[in-house]
């Protein structure tokens, strides 16, 4: 999925319109804000994350890997997830909104590869899979962090709550790219 310039700049503003919204007023946006476009191509289901960030920290990052709804309604959904619902911070207060940046994440499908060598870091994103556990790492993590391969699955294991060595074997992985865009 390739977006516009313009389908970029609706989405940021949904994001944007949903976070202060439910930041400032306590309640998730009914409909999409006058002057937003929704073309065919955001009405569309896509896998979508959406990260928040304060002073170039990450603040909360929550997505939906799969494409489960319209790509303008998951980003609307998720970025009051991101804001109030991920368990590794606690909820974005009015105070700190002018200093959030939104980003946007438009995920491919996923694709299973059979080998961990298969993995482009940096490139791609990753999900890894054992043992009833899972967690993912969106395509631009491996390059922000300065990670190779290795190192990109050793912190997927801890994210998963796996030991650090657990991607050696018995482990299942999917790739996907994504269409990265910020405010």
């Amino acid at each position: 999925m390739y977006l516009t310039p313009e389908e970029k700049k609706a989405l940021l503003r949904l994001a944007r319109a949903s976070l202060d919204s439910f930041v400032s007023e306590k309640k998730e946006l009914a409909s999409v804000p006058d002057g937003i476009e929704l073309t065919d191509r955001i009405k569309e289901p896509a896998g979508v994350f959406v990260t928040l960030e304060k002073n170039k920290e990450l603040r909360g990052c929550i997505g939906y890997i799969e494409p489960v709804t319209p790509l303008y309604k998951s980003v609307m959904e998720i970025t009051v997830s991101a804001c109030s619902r991920d368990y590794r911070f606690p909820a974005v207060e009015a105070s700190e909104l002018d200093r959030i940046e939104i980003e946007v994440s438009v995920l491919t499908p996923k694709q299973e590869i059979k080998k961990s060598g298969e993995f482009i870091p940096g490139k791609q994103g990753v999900i890894i899979e054992k043992q009833g556990k899972r967690a993912v790492f969106l395509p631009q993590v491996a390059a922000e962090q300065g990670w190779n391969r290795e190192e990109t699955f050793r912190h997927l294991c801890i994210k998963a709550g796996l030991p650090t060595d657990a991607w050696k074997k018995g482990a299942r992985f999917w790739v996907f790219t994504a269409e990265v865009f910020g405010e």
